[in-house]
């Protein structure tokens, strides 16, 4: 179960965005808490820094310009328009129900006055019973039409009702992924990680790895952000087809991945981290027209088992001292951490192994 210090942490997030977006006079819209959250997590440094070269003058046309380049146009049409169908079918849901209902209490009503009528002795006559009966055939065959009517009305909306879920999902999915790699991004990941200490009970075979792309620096600088950009997908690639297809990969940020893996001990998880490390350290990464090599590329990798966490950030932080000691100790290795780290992991000058 996520425990009050996680709520108060994710509230604390939430807190800052909205700090962020009423400092920059920027509308709280969805979209608008999407764009500052992206750039609240630091996965993009371009789109902080755009944001921040707006000041207080941002416009919303300037803000859905830098969303239609960092996080594409698909995903704020997606939803603003299945949100306006939702909402346009579930009020004439209602408005239809609320009809069915004055229908069906009238001739509840109409039921109740013709059968007091029918057992008063001081009224009953044959008249009686005859305009009884047709008064209740004409009612019932009103009714059981409009029932029909109704019935084929809300097979009608709940057709709309599906494809404006199916487009909900189609959002939540955009909304998800990161763009550059089509892994899940770190709005996903956090969420997965959240989601490890709702039970306790797999937690001695659940493992969180995170993967840092060794020098990368060096790749931005010497060759440029678009091989850089090629390279981060082949790598997500790479990763992707070594694991299971059950396990949850993830771009966290930069050059930075995040594996999680259920159901596995620490030993086997490390031989899945080495089966992903000597992969992508095996691979070639050449431009197949200028001839240019552009590796080797290799990666570090750091993995903390949940067991060893009693939160998700401590198990971030367990997982993130690995890496450290990953880097620091020549990198283009896997590291599983234990509780020295810890203590080096806290007095660390992080920046300088990050690439």
């Amino acid at each position: 179960m996520t425990t009050t210090a996680q709520k108060a942490q994710a509230n604390d997030v939430v807190g800052q965005i909205i700090y962020a977006l009423r400092a920059m006079g920027v509308a709280p819209i969805p979209r608008n808490y999407q764009l500052f959250y992206e750039a609240y997590i630091g996965s993009n440094t371009s789109l902080t820094q755009q944001l921040a070269a707006l000041g207080s003058s941002a416009t919303q046309e300037e803000l859905d310009a830098i969303s239609s380049q960092y996080l594409g146009t698909g995903q704020v049409e997606v939803i603003e328009r299945a949100h306006g169908k939702l909402l346009v079918e579930l009020e004439n849901l209602l408005r239809l129900l609320r009809r069915e209902q004055q229908s069906m209490e009238s001739y509840t009503k109409l039921l109740g006055e013709t059968a007091t009528r029918i057992n008063s002795k001081a009224n009953f006559s044959n008249d009686i019973i005859r305009n009884a009966i047709a008064l209740l055939t004409s009612a019932t065959t009103d009714t059981m039409a409009h029932g029909e009517r109704t019935a084929d009305t809300v097979a009608e909306h709940s057709i709309e009702m599906d494809q404006v879920r199916k487009e909900l999902d189609e959002y939540k999915r955009i909304a998800n992924t990161d763009s550059l790699t089509r892994l899940s991004n770190r709005r996903a990941f956090d969420d997965k990680l959240a989601s490890i200490f709702d039970s306790t009970g797999n937690l001695k075979v659940t493992a969180l790895v995170l993967a840092d792309i060794d020098n990368f620096k060096n790749i931005n600088d010497n060759f440029g952000h678009p091989v850089g950009d090629k390279i981060l997908a082949t790598v997500a690639s790479v990763i992707r087809a070594n694991v299971r297809k059950d396990l949850f990969v993830a771009r966290t940020g930069g050059e930075e991945f995040a594996v999680i893996v259920e159901g596995n001990t620490a030993d086997e998880v490390m031989l899945i981290c080495e089966r992903v490390r000597c992969a992508l350290e095996t691979r070639s990464f050449r431009n197949s027209r200028s001839g240019v090599q552009y590796g080797p590329i290799t990666i570090s990798l750091g993995y903390s088992m949940a067991a060893q966490a009693e939160n998700p950030n401590q198990l971030y932080a367990n997982a993130d001292a690995a890496l450290y000691h990953a880097k620091h100790n020549g990198r283009n290795r896997t590291v599983f951490f234990d509780e020295v780290m810890r203590r080096d992991y806290a007095a660390k000058n992080w920046l300088i192994y990050r690439n």
